[in-house]
Parts: structure tokens; sequence; C-alpha cells
């Protein structure tokens, strides 16, 4: 009886806890942060864009442009992540940096990085996409349930 009072009251300090921990805790601006995220996101897609166009204009063909503007996306991502300034970037963007070429970058640099204190092969090597795994895993579900939706429609 005193066990089932006593968890009774446990789990009513812990509510009234909670309760004063949603009252006391700022609000995030929920508007600015979305204003950040928007232009960040566009502002990641513009350079894209810029570099394709540019690709484009000096006589490379559409898909060699394209793979081109991937790479070089990719490695200004890894760039800014292994220089410490894409997690700034996402600190202000939040899911604006989480652009899929550059934020895949920095997802899978970041881990590179974190874990390079373990050696090469037992840290980099084995622990690089723990990240970016889950990523990889449901955009190739995803891939191929639209592919096969779009080959049963058509």
């Amino acid at each position: 009886m005193y066990e089932e009072k006593n968890e009774a009251l446990k789990a009513a300090e812990k509510q009234e806890y909670k309760d004063l921990v949603n009252r006391v805790k700022p609000k995030p601006p929920l508007l600015v942060n979305c204003l950040w995220a928007f232009g960040v996101g566009g502002l990641i897609c513009l350079i894209g864009q810029l570099f394709l166009n540019y690709l484009l204009n000096i006589g490379m063909n559409k898909a060699d442009a394209g793979s081109a503007t991937a790479v070089i996306m990719i490695f200004i991502g890894a760039l800014l992540t292994g220089l410490g300034v894409y997690d700034k970037i996402g600190e202000k963007a939040g899911a604006g940096s989480i652009v899929p070429i550059t934020g895949f970058a920095n997802v899978i640099v970041a881990s590179a990085m974190e874990f390079k204190k373990e050696g090469y092969i037992f840290g980099v090597g084995a622990r690089i996409f723990s990240i970016a795994g889950p990523t990889l895993l449901f955009g190739f579900v995803a891939s191929v349930l639209i592919g096969l939706v779009a080959l049963i429609i058509k």
C-alpha cells in the first residue's frame, strides 16, 4: 500500500515538473525560424542553380553539368563542415540547411570527424554511415516504391 502511494506521488511530481518546464521554457520564434530556413535553403539552391547555369553556358551538356553541379555542391558542403561553418549555418537556418546534397555531405563529414579519434578503420570506416545509413535506406525504399507505383500506373 505504501509503495503504491509512493509511486503515485512520484508520478504526480514528474507531471508537475513537466508542467513547470513547459510554462517556463521560452517559446521559439516560429515565423522567424521558418523565414531563416526558407532563405538559407533557397540560397543554397540558388548557388547550385548558378553553378548549373554557368556549366551549361560554357558548353557542357545537361547531364554532365548536372553531375558536375552535384559534385561541386557536395564539395562545398563537405568543406564548410570541415571548417566548422556549416554547423553555424545549421544553428541559424535549421531545416533550411538540410537541402539534400549539401545536407547529406554535412552528415557524412560530421560523422567522419566525430569518429576520427577512434581511428580510420574502426572509427571513420566503420561508423561513417551511422547517421547517413538510415537516410540512405529510407531513400532507397521510397524510390523503389515510387518506381513501382509509376510502373503500375503506366
